[in-house]
Protein backbone atom coordinates (compact mmCIF):
# COMPACT_ATOMS: atom_id res chain seq x y z
CA UNK A 1 0.00 0.00 0.00
CA UNK A 2 1.21 3.36 -1.01
CA UNK A 3 -1.17 5.52 0.85
CA UNK A 4 -2.55 6.14 4.36
CA UNK A 5 -5.85 4.13 4.11
CA UNK A 6 -9.24 6.08 4.43
CA UNK A 7 -11.04 5.67 7.70
CA UNK A 8 -15.03 5.56 7.72
CA UNK A 9 -17.23 4.81 11.14
CA UNK A 10 -20.69 4.06 10.64
CA UNK A 11 -22.50 4.78 13.71
CA UNK A 12 -26.21 4.29 14.48
CA UNK A 13 -28.72 2.86 17.04
CA UNK A 14 -29.19 -0.77 17.32
CA UNK A 15 -31.67 -1.73 14.43
CA UNK A 16 -31.25 1.66 12.72
CA UNK A 17 -30.07 0.13 8.99
CA UNK A 18 -26.22 0.21 9.77
CA UNK A 19 -25.23 -3.01 8.76
CA UNK A 20 -27.43 -2.12 5.23
CA UNK A 21 -25.49 0.27 4.38
CA UNK A 22 -21.85 -0.95 5.70
CA UNK A 23 -22.76 -3.96 3.01
CA UNK A 24 -24.35 -1.11 0.15
CA UNK A 25 -20.47 0.36 0.35
CA UNK A 26 -19.04 -3.05 0.69
CA UNK A 27 -20.43 -4.27 -2.44
CA UNK A 28 -20.11 -1.08 -4.82
CA UNK A 29 -16.44 0.12 -3.24
CA UNK A 30 -15.26 -3.53 -3.42
CA UNK A 31 -14.91 -6.08 -0.36
CA UNK A 32 -11.51 -6.36 -1.98
CA UNK A 33 -10.52 -2.82 -1.05
CA UNK A 34 -12.03 -2.43 2.80
CA UNK A 35 -10.68 -3.81 6.21
CA UNK A 36 -14.42 -4.28 8.02
CA UNK A 37 -14.14 -4.27 11.29
CA UNK A 38 -17.49 -4.56 13.10
CA UNK A 39 -17.26 -3.02 16.37
CA UNK A 40 -19.39 -6.43 17.65
CA UNK A 41 -16.66 -8.64 17.24
CA UNK A 42 -14.72 -6.29 20.32
CA UNK A 43 -16.80 -7.17 23.09
CA UNK A 44 -14.73 -8.17 26.32
CA UNK A 45 -15.12 -11.76 27.23
CA UNK A 46 -17.43 -12.68 29.93
CA UNK A 47 -16.37 -16.58 30.14
CA UNK A 48 -15.10 -15.67 33.78
CA UNK A 49 -18.75 -15.29 34.72
CA UNK A 50 -21.58 -18.00 35.28
CA UNK A 51 -23.57 -18.23 32.24
CA UNK A 52 -26.81 -17.35 34.23
CA UNK A 53 -25.19 -13.61 34.93
CA UNK A 54 -23.70 -12.93 31.60
CA UNK A 55 -27.00 -12.48 30.33
CA UNK A 56 -27.16 -9.28 32.39
CA UNK A 57 -24.51 -7.46 31.63
CA UNK A 58 -24.70 -4.11 30.15
CA UNK A 59 -23.62 -4.56 26.43
CA UNK A 60 -24.67 -1.67 25.27
CA UNK A 61 -22.46 0.38 27.68
CA UNK A 62 -19.40 1.55 26.09
CA UNK A 63 -17.23 -0.47 28.76
CA UNK A 64 -18.24 -3.46 27.60
CA UNK A 65 -16.54 -3.26 24.68
CA UNK A 66 -12.36 -3.42 24.16
CA UNK A 67 -11.95 -0.11 22.57
CA UNK A 68 -8.02 -0.31 23.27
CA UNK A 69 -7.65 -3.18 20.70
CA UNK A 70 -10.08 -2.29 18.04
CA UNK A 71 -7.70 1.14 17.94
CA UNK A 72 -4.72 -0.86 17.96
CA UNK A 73 -6.27 -2.55 15.01
CA UNK A 74 -6.65 0.07 13.07
CA UNK A 75 -3.47 1.87 13.69
CA UNK A 76 -2.31 -1.63 12.84
CA UNK A 77 -3.98 -1.54 9.45
CA UNK A 78 -3.25 1.95 8.51
CA UNK A 79 0.71 1.12 8.46
CA UNK A 80 0.02 -2.19 6.21
CA UNK A 81 -0.32 -4.82 8.62
CA UNK A 82 -2.61 -7.89 9.00
CA UNK A 83 -4.78 -7.92 11.76
CA UNK A 84 -6.63 -11.17 13.78
CA UNK A 85 -10.24 -9.49 14.29
CA UNK A 86 -11.74 -11.44 17.34
CA UNK A 87 -14.99 -13.51 16.86
CA UNK A 88 -17.82 -13.12 19.37
CA UNK A 89 -20.23 -16.06 20.32
CA UNK A 90 -23.60 -13.91 21.20
CA UNK A 91 -25.31 -16.85 22.58
CA UNK A 92 -23.01 -17.53 24.78
CA UNK A 93 -21.36 -14.07 25.73
CA UNK A 94 -18.34 -15.20 25.29
CA UNK A 95 -15.04 -14.54 22.83
CA UNK A 96 -14.31 -17.56 20.80
CA UNK A 97 -10.54 -18.81 20.05
CA UNK A 98 -11.11 -17.97 16.35
CA UNK A 99 -10.23 -14.99 14.68
CA UNK A 100 -10.76 -13.16 11.24
CA UNK A 101 -7.62 -12.49 9.18
CA UNK A 102 -8.17 -8.96 8.10
CA UNK A 103 -5.47 -7.96 5.60
CA UNK A 104 -4.77 -4.33 5.01
CA UNK A 105 -6.86 -2.62 2.21
CA UNK A 106 -7.03 1.20 1.02
CA UNK A 107 -10.50 1.81 3.30
CA UNK A 108 -11.00 1.12 6.77
CA UNK A 109 -14.61 0.62 7.69
CA UNK A 110 -16.04 0.22 11.24
CA UNK A 111 -19.35 -0.06 12.16
CA UNK A 112 -21.15 0.34 15.74
CA UNK A 113 -23.64 1.50 17.84
CA UNK A 114 -20.75 3.52 19.86
CA UNK A 115 -17.90 3.54 17.51
CA UNK A 116 -18.44 7.70 18.13
CA UNK A 117 -18.85 7.50 22.29
CA UNK A 118 -14.71 6.94 21.96
CA UNK A 119 -13.07 10.26 21.37
CA UNK A 120 -9.72 8.38 20.96
CA UNK A 121 -11.02 6.63 18.18
CA UNK A 122 -13.69 8.56 16.75
CA UNK A 123 -10.01 10.43 15.94
CA UNK A 124 -8.96 7.78 13.28
CA UNK A 125 -12.00 8.19 11.14
CA UNK A 126 -11.62 10.24 8.10
CA UNK A 127 -15.05 9.98 7.52
CA UNK A 128 -17.96 10.00 10.09
CA UNK A 129 -21.82 8.38 9.07
CA UNK A 130 -24.71 8.33 11.59
CA UNK A 131 -27.95 5.86 10.58
CA UNK A 132 -31.01 7.41 11.58
CA UNK A 133 -34.13 5.72 11.97
CA UNK A 134 -37.16 5.88 14.12
CA UNK A 135 -36.98 3.71 17.68
CA UNK A 136 -39.85 1.41 16.99
CA UNK A 137 -38.43 0.33 13.71
CA UNK A 138 -35.09 -0.30 15.34
CA UNK A 139 -36.98 -2.30 18.19
CA UNK A 140 -38.89 -4.52 15.91
CA UNK A 141 -35.46 -4.83 13.88
CA UNK A 142 -33.28 -6.10 17.08
CA UNK A 143 -36.29 -8.58 17.96
CA UNK A 144 -36.65 -10.08 14.89
CA UNK A 145 -32.62 -10.40 14.75
CA UNK A 146 -32.04 -11.53 18.63
CA UNK A 147 -34.70 -14.52 18.53
CA UNK A 148 -33.97 -15.41 14.81
CA UNK A 149 -29.72 -15.32 15.02
CA UNK A 150 -28.94 -14.97 18.77
CA UNK A 151 -31.28 -17.49 19.99
CA UNK A 152 -32.85 -15.12 22.41
CA UNK A 153 -36.38 -15.27 24.00
CA UNK A 154 -39.05 -12.58 23.71
CA UNK A 155 -39.40 -11.60 27.44
CA UNK A 156 -35.58 -11.53 27.77
CA UNK A 157 -35.13 -9.41 24.63
CA UNK A 158 -37.91 -6.92 25.95
CA UNK A 159 -36.43 -6.84 29.20
CA UNK A 160 -32.55 -6.23 27.81
CA UNK A 161 -34.49 -3.28 25.58
CA UNK A 162 -36.22 -1.93 28.41
CA UNK A 163 -32.72 -1.51 31.15
CA UNK A 164 -29.93 -1.13 29.30
CA UNK A 165 -30.55 -0.40 25.12
CA UNK A 166 -32.99 2.29 25.08
CA UNK A 167 -31.67 4.14 28.34
CA UNK A 168 -27.80 3.72 27.04
CA UNK A 169 -29.25 5.04 23.49
CA UNK A 170 -30.45 7.97 24.70
CA UNK A 171 -27.28 8.41 27.08
CA UNK A 172 -24.59 7.47 24.98
CA UNK A 173 -25.45 6.58 20.90
CA UNK A 174 -28.08 9.93 20.58
CA UNK A 175 -25.67 12.47 21.86
CA UNK A 176 -22.42 11.12 19.59
CA UNK A 177 -24.53 11.56 16.50
CA UNK A 178 -22.89 15.40 16.98
CA UNK A 179 -19.72 14.36 16.32
CA UNK A 180 -20.97 12.70 12.42
CA UNK A 181 -20.13 14.56 9.36
CA UNK A 182 -23.29 12.79 7.59
CA UNK A 183 -26.37 11.65 8.84
CA UNK A 184 -28.43 9.16 6.82
CA UNK A 185 -32.25 8.93 7.80
CA UNK A 186 -33.60 5.22 6.78
CA UNK A 187 -30.03 3.76 6.43
CA UNK A 188 -29.69 1.50 3.24
CA UNK A 189 -33.02 2.66 2.01
CA UNK A 190 -31.90 6.09 1.14
CA UNK A 191 -30.70 5.70 -1.99
CA UNK A 192 -29.72 9.48 -2.77
CA UNK A 193 -27.44 9.48 0.76
CA UNK A 194 -25.40 6.07 0.37
CA UNK A 195 -24.76 7.06 -3.41
CA UNK A 196 -23.03 10.35 -1.98
CA UNK A 197 -20.83 8.18 0.56
CA UNK A 198 -19.81 5.89 -1.98
CA UNK A 199 -19.00 8.11 -3.95
CA UNK A 200 -17.06 10.01 -1.55
CA UNK A 201 -15.07 7.45 -0.67
CA UNK A 202 -14.22 6.32 -4.28
CA UNK A 203 -12.98 9.93 -4.70
CA UNK A 204 -10.47 9.83 -2.09
CA UNK A 205 -9.34 6.57 -3.50
CA UNK A 206 -8.10 7.87 -6.90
Amino acid sequence: MTRTPVVVGVAGGSGSGKTTVVHRILERVGWDRIAYLPHDAYYKDASHLPLSERAHLNFDHPNALDNVLLIEHIKQLRQGQAVEVPIYDFTTHTRTARTRHVGPSPVILVEGILVFVDEALRDLMDIKIFVETDPDIRFIRRLQRDINERNRTLPAVVEQYLHTVRPMHLRFVEPAKRHADLIIPEGGYNEVAVEMVINRIESLLV
